[in-house]
């Protein structure tokens, strides 16, 4: 059967990488447009459209998943989708277009963690185990059927840097698996408890502001689940003024947050020292 693969950064890259390993090479793949990055500011495919392109698989980038999206998505006559990560939602109308619909990796054991910040969220709350769920995508957020689920633990000193990785391979191997039988129609599906759903919602930029008198361990957590992205900062004063300091590497290390590694404002990464060298007090 043909398929349409949904995906945007790292994340489904790697996925979309897998699954071709795999043998199954998607007819046609569905990118968000190239956005501006860097300084300069230059338009730039995200990575998923970039391998796509290096391997010869055909890519729409639309702003849109309207009327003019199914048009053009028809011509691939695809039996069923794959998103992974792809970072809009899809209508009702796109996934009724596929006669299979479409399956969705999410980086959590559902109804736990819906939303944009499943591994964030765990790592947040300080969780022992996590997972990955292939379902049977609906419009309501991740609320549909499971399809398939893998537990994964969380060792006391994950970050996103090192969890993450272990999730999209442990996601992409259980959906290699699960797609023979979702093909031929004799997958077990179960409804999801709507009763015991939880949120991760959409991380903000000012989440991770790190109160450095807090619980050594919630400092902890705000940092291992921000590391990859936006990351953690505090603030330093000197003289009346005060600059943002944001924190680049740090441990939980008997019992105490210990920062080692920042980029004061204005400044190079620098050891945390240099603030008590240069006269800057943590606030």
């Amino acid at each position: 059967m043909r398929f349409a693969y949904f995906g945007t950064p790292y994340v489904a890259r790697d996925t979309l990488a897998a699954l071709v390993d795999a043998g199954y090479v998607p007819a046609v793949v569905i990118t968000s447009p190239d956005a501006p990055r860097d300084r300069g500011m230059t338009l730039t495919p995200c990575e998923t459209k970039a391998w796509a392109l290096e391997h010869s698989i055909p890519v729409l980038t639309p702003a849109k998943l309207d009327d003019a999206f199914l048009a053009e998505l028809s011509a691939y006559a695809c039996d069923y989708g794959i998103a992974v990560a792809y970072g809009k939602i899809i209508p009702q109308a796109v996934l009724d277009s596929f006669p299979k619909g479409i399956l969705n990796v999410h980086y959590s054991l559902l109804p736990a963690y819906r939303g944009a910040s499943p591994v964030e969220t765990a790592l947040w709350n300080g969780d022992a185990a996590t997972g990955v769920t292939i379902q049977q995508m609906a419009y309501e957020l991740d609320a549909g059927d499971i399809l398939a689920q893998q537990e994964a633990a969380i060792e006391p000193e994950y970050t996103t840097l090192t969890l993450r990785p272990k999730l999209i391979a442990a996601g992409a191997e259980l959906l290699i698996k699960t797609l023979p039988s979702f093909i031929e129609g004799t997958v077990a599906r179960l409804p999801q408890d709507g009763a015991r759903a939880t949120r991760a919602p959409k991380i903000r930029k000012e989440q991770g502001l790190l109160d450095l008198a807090a619980d050594a361990q919630q400092n902890w957590n705000t940092y291992r689940a921000l590391r990859e992205s936006p990351g953690t900062y505090f603030f330093a004063e000197k003289e009346g003024k005060r600059i943002r300091v944001k924190v680049t590497d740090a441990a939980l290390q008997g019992g105490q947050f210990v920062i080692t590694r920042i980029i004061p404002e204005g400044k190079a990464e620098q050891d945390f020292s240099y603030l008590a060298q240069a006269g800057w007090k943590p606030i």
